[in-house]
């Protein structure tokens, strides 16, 4: 393989892993701009009085942060589950955000 070939591969590679970031496990991926809202769950709690939120964030690939319906729940004081929503961000695989909302009592 010459060398222009192996360069052609490395950046489609390259491409390919920036872009797809860590949003490649929401129902819909799109490369270059993602902004989508997403129910996950719904429980048994009877109500939806209190809201909790998780969040991580990724910026060049590196993610970090707490995005469990556990944390959520924590975060708003739930111990009844309502439904849970979230909500993926990402910008050319540069930035990413995935939150999770918890609604019940």
């Amino acid at each position: 393989m010459n060398m222009r070939a192996l360069a052609i591969v490395l950046l489609c590679g390259f491409a390919l892993a920036t872009f797809s970031g860590c949003c490649a496990v929401t129902p819909m991926n799109g490369s270059l701009f993602v902004d989508l809202k997403g129910p996950v769950a719904v429980g048994s709690a009877g109500g939806s009085s209190k809201v909790g939120e998780a969040k991580a964030m990724g910026i060049l690939g590196v993610v970090t942060g707490d995005c469990s319906i556990e944390t959520a729940m924590k975060n708003g004081g739930i111990t009844k589950v309502h439904h849970v929503d979230s909500k993926t961000k990402n910008i050319l695989g540069i930035y990413a955000e995935y939150i999770t909302t918890v609604y019940g009592e």
